[in-house]
């Protein structure tokens, strides 16, 4: 029987990090690289690489030509790492119709989960708590209503239906400001996703931002692998994940995992993702959001409950079950010790002192170790 042919349809860090796992497994994989970066370490270390006509991340968006390559390659399985196509529900359909096995949620799933009042209608129809907000895509005037009818010293959060990573989702403290707000989350979110709706919800001050890493194989099992604290961030972009979260006591924990894996089953889950919650300091907690994807903070998780995550979805991704694949036990056995992830964001400070994206390139990164502190090297492989 021939080996599985992986193809990676991603680049950089997280492509390091599937072939690792992929290695680890002895399939054969197939990197991609654009035209700057022919001589990437990914490609360098797959056993075929492949160039793409282009530079920047858009020949990574052109689900069809992946599809293609896949095929012509010989490849059995295709795996999107994070970002980019990841969460696109039309490139896990183009794989199943071409017979090509997309590591990730099925398309339904992904479907759902990529719609935000999808997730949040699916959320309430199982009894997971979510925030006041407008049933779907809001117009202005639904939104201006939503805000007026939440009385005084309110304020909400425009959000875009699509898409996440902190883009199009604006805090609006005062109505006046709304119009405006709104706009700008709209024409964010149509230069980001390509969909330009947003729903408005109820902002909730000083919540804690929690993530549930919840994983189900095809045969229906779900188990949760503990949780994630993100809640220090910039302009809603992660900056420092935690796991596990020291803000949580047991029986809130166990509740948060309930409510994740009730949604998770319903919703289907044949592979990894997130179930996002906001929570209080009285301990209520919100539903926000699904991620049917890994997430660019799952080795934290890692860490702490000794398992590897990228293979694991590799295995499902084969068939395989949750209990063959280890991680009904892992799970069973709990987290052990912690573990930190610190983003390191490549920025520029504007004239206004606004942190925006920048270009830039690491020479070499020497992060400050104390004891009983180690680095995951694949995420700093060939900086230096």
């Amino acid at each position: 029987m021939s080996l599985p042919r992986l193809l990676i349809a991603n680049r950089g860090e997280i492509a390091l990090r599937i072939l690792r796992a992929a290695d680890d497994l002895g399939w054969e994989t197939v990197a991609l690289h654009t035209e700057e970066e022919a001589d990437a370490l990914h490609g360098q270390l797959a056993t075929r690489s492949i160039g793409l006509v282009g530079t920047g991340p858009a020949p990574f968006l052109d689900a069809a030509a992946l599809v293609a390559i896949a095929q012509r390659e010989g490849c059995t399985h295709l795996h999107p790492g994070y970002g980019l196509l990841s969460e696109n529900a039309a490139l896990a359909e183009a794989c199943a119709a071409a017979g090509v096995v997309f590591v990730g949620p099925s398309a339904a799933t992904l479907a759902l989960f990529g719609d935000k009042a999808a997730a949040r209608a699916l959320a309430l129809r199982v009894g997971v708590p979510c925030l006041e907000g407008t049933a779907g895509a809001a117009s202005l005037t639904e939104a201006q209503a939503f805000f007026a009818g939440l009385g005084t010293d309110a304020a909400v959060v425009v959000k875009a239906l699509a898409g996440g990573g902190g883009r199009g989702m604006r805090v609006v403290q005062e109505e006046k400001h709304l119009e405006r707000s709104f706009e700008r989350c709209r024409s964010e979110a149509r230069r980001a996703f390509g969909v330009d709706t947003v729903y408005v919800e109820r902002f909730l001050p000083r919540a804690r931002h929690i993530e549930v890493q919840v994983v189900g194989d095809a045969a229906g099992a779900c188990v949760a692998l503990g949780e994630r604290e993100c809640s220090i961030q910039r302009n809603h972009q992660k900056l420092v994940e935690l796991a596990p979260s020291p803000t949580l006591d047991a029986s809130l924990r166990a509740t948060l995992v309930e409510n994740s894996l009730r949604l998770a089953r319903e919703a289907g889950l044949n592979s990894l993702s997130t179930i996002e919650f906001l929570v209080t300091e009285t301990g209520a907690f919100y539903f926000i959001e699904a991620n049917a994807r890994l997430q660019v903070e799952h080795t934290v998780t890692e860490e702490v409950f000794g398992v590897d995550l990228v293979r694991a979805q590799l295995e499902l991704a084969s068939g395989r079950t949750l209990a063959e694949t280890g991680l009904v036990a892992a799970a069973a056995a709990g987290p052990r010790g912690h573990a930190i992830q610190f983003r390191v964001n490549m920025e520029r400070i504007s004239d206004t002192g606004q942190a925006l994206p920048a270009p830039a390139r690491i020479e070499s990164f020497q992060p400050p170790l104390g004891p009983g502190v180690r680095v995951d090297s694949a995420a700093f492989a060939g900086l230096e």
